[in-house]
């Protein structure tokens, strides 16, 4: 297939561009405008533009991924949506949006699963509503597909690497919140290797969950980057309020959301088995290190 990716650059878009490539499929990537693509099959778009994502969906185009980072605005973001929805209605052509588990809102002990009501998190809080249009364009035969991974993690990237940068910074490990908080997680590989099955087999409307461990412990979390910034494992918790003044209410706030999340629907329906279920070893012995 040739497949548009937006956010091919980006650290989950990279990984998913070596897989698509690895499968035999050809990756037409989009570029910002003002930018100079290297790739020469790239095409030129921006979210902000939504003339410029209907003129990349030419009819050589088979499946759009939307990996992108969204601009926080949500007007621009639907714009930008249905611009690349309006180019594939009626043809059935795959076109996987990219959402996140932060949509589910705090879950604590309750298991949410690709079926659970949406609660969002302030940082994520009009999202659900952009993934309100991407499932109805199913009923313009589009096979539209919602497809929320979590906490992402490998190579030596993602929110992980940043609690790495806490312990070296402050000397010991971090983590936001309380000792309770959990995050559901994911190798990044695993995660690309969920979108290419998107492409192939998803059905049209699906919301999909991209998680191979449930709900992790950021304090564990926070021990194995002490280790990997040198340290002998020491984690402790960096109060919310303190957080703030760094990150932002909004992120601060996420980074200390306890979550539990299955993907176990997703498993079983695209035939999904994450190989990497090891994020504290890739921490302290792996890619991080």
């Amino acid at each position: 297939m040739n497949v548009l990716v937006l956010g091919a650059t980006g650290y989950i878009g990279s990984a998913v561009v070596r897989r698509l490539t690895r499968d035999g499929h050809q990756v037409v990537a989009l570029a910002r405008s003002g930018s100079s693509p290297v790739d020469p099959t790239a095409r030129v778009g921006d979210l902000a533009d939504p003339d410029s994502l209907r003129a990349a969906v030419t009819d050589d185009i088979d499946a759009v991924l939307h990996l992108a980072t969204p601009t926080g605005r949500e007007e621009t973001d639907a714009a930008a949506v249905d611009a690349l929805l309006d180019r594939l209605r009626g043809t059935g052509r795959p076109f996987v949006y990219t959402s996140g588990v932060w949509v589910l809102g705090v879950t604590g002990d309750r298991v949410a699963d690709e079926s659970s009501a949406t609660d969002p998190l302030d940082i994520v809080g009009y999202r659900p509503r952009i993934e309100r249009r991407v499932l109805a364009a199913a009923d313009a035969d589009v096979r539209a597909v919602v497809l929320r991974p979590g906490i992402a993690y490998g190579h030596g990237g993602g929110i992980p690497a940043m609690m790495v940068g806490w312990a070296r910074e402050h000397g010991h490990g971090r983590y936001v919140g309380t000792a309770g908080t959990r995050w559901p997680m994911v190798h990044v590989d695993d995660l690309a290797a969920l979108y290419a099955l998107a492409l192939d087999k998803a059905a049209p409307g699906s919301v999909l969950h991209g998680i191979a461990l449930p709900a992790v412990p950021t304090a564990a979390l926070a021990a194995a980057a002490d280790v990997a910034a040198g340290g002998t494992g020491r984690a402790e918790p960096w109060p919310v309020e303190q957080a703030v003044d760094v990150f932002g209410e909004p992120f601060a706030r996420a980074l200390a959301a306890d979550q539990t999340v299955s993907a176990d629907r997703t498993a079983t329906d695209l035939g999904w088995r994450p190989r990497e279920r090891y994020v504290t070893s890739d921490l302290v012995a792996g890619s991080y290190t």
